[in-house]
């Protein structure tokens, strides 16, 4: 191969580990995302209903027929080939509202409560709802175990679905399992656990060092040794009993130490909305990127909804990031075509 066709290959692959968050309920509406799918080859958009800067509601999400017309716009723009996801845990992570139109699901927490059939029975009716809609992966279910009951974003959210274990684990594999059947990839989270935290990511560093216990990771263990994984997503959590430098989501010995030589995970890892307080108030955009990468993570969640602006033009800069550091040989592009590899497999699963 040329010089050029190998820098093209390297930008398409780079594309293809950005998951990019776009303003608008018509994708023709928003400029940008257009020209990231064409231009860039993103690998997949996330879409909200809230849109946390300008805290108005509706963002992407209005209603059933309009979700469908949306994610069928952005798949024709990508010739089909675009992970379209969202956050659908039930309860009060819901991006699709009954308010709007679609089904009610209650909380995780509700749900195992009431036993395993009623945990089927919503996460049958969830992947139905998302493969109706056009929406291919969906950022659930939490495998977070319920350590402190009044976590703020977890226990107190009723997020998690259990204290036990053994419970988390079977209703983790009820959800990947109903939502594989309707071609949805379903992604386990928050790696290593985010149930023993007394904070919130989303405002700042969490350190859950003191907290977590080694059992948090049993969920994880069975299910990746079942093969029923298609992708976890990784916390902002600082877990000195893994790494004391690094938060979970850029931390090398928690990705790659852990999760995939540990646990034998070879799907694909995402990262927590690198957007979050925990992350974007205590680095720098260019080092966030790179120990992302360098950690082992394969997507990179740059959702474009955090309290900070709203940027048209994150995808061009990342990738500009990402090309300068392959360059300057502090990231290989092994590495980037490795996890792109990662990402069409687990495409070609659900399209």
């Amino acid at each position: 191969q040329t010089a050029e066709q190998n820098e093209a290959s390297l930008r398409r692959d780079i594309g293809e580990m950005l998951l990019v968050g776009f303003r608008g309920q018509d994708a023709k509406s928003c400029g940008h995302i257009e020209r990231d799918i064409k231009e860039y080859h993103i690998g997949g958009v996330i879409l909200f209903e809230y849109d946390v800067a300008s805290r108005t509601r509706n963002r992407n999400v209005a209603s059933p027929s309009q979700l469908k017309r949306l994610c069928n716009q952005l798949q024709q723009m990508a010739g089909g080939s675009l992970i379209i996801s969202i956050d659908q845990e039930g309860g009060k992570v819901c991006r699709m509202r009954a308010k709007d139109g679609f089904h009610r699901t209650p909380s995780p927490m509700y749900c195992a409560q009431s036993g395993y059939d009623t945990v089927r029975h919503y996460a049958r009716l969830t992947a139905q709802m998302l493969r109706q809609a056009g929406v291919n992966m969906d950022f659930a279910p939490v495998a977070d175990v319920n350590v402190n009951p009044s976590c703020p974003v977890i226990g107190a959210m009723e997020r998690s679905f259990s204290a036990d274990t053994a419970v988390v684990a079977q209703c983790c594999g009820i959800w990947l399992q109903e939502l594989g059947g309707m071609k949805v990839a379903g992604c386990m989270k928050h790696f290593p656990g985010h149930g023993s935290a007394s904070g919130d990511t989303h405002q700042g560093l969490v350190d859950v060092s003191g907290s977590w216990q080694e059992y948090e990771l049993a969920p994880y263990r069975s299910l990746i040794a079942s093969g029923s994984v298609p992708m976890v997503m990784v916390a902002h959590v600082v877990n000195s009993k893994i790494d004391c430098k690094w938060p979970a989501s850029l931390s090398y010995k928690t990705v790659t130490g852990l999760l995939r030589n540990r646990l034998g995970f070879d799907g694909v890892v995402v990262t927590d909305d690198l957007e979050m307080g925990a992350i974007i108030k205590q680095y720098d955009y260019e080092t966030v990127i790179y120990q992302a990468i360098i950690a082992g993570n394969d997507m990179l969640c740059l959702s474009n909804n955090g309290s900070g602006r709203y940027n048209a033009d994150i995808v061009p800069q990342t990738v500009d990031i990402i090309m300068r550091l392959v360059k300057a040989g502090r990231l290989t592009a092994e590495q980037i075509h490795a996890s792109a590899e990662r990402i069409r497999r687990l495409k070609k699963s659900i399209m």
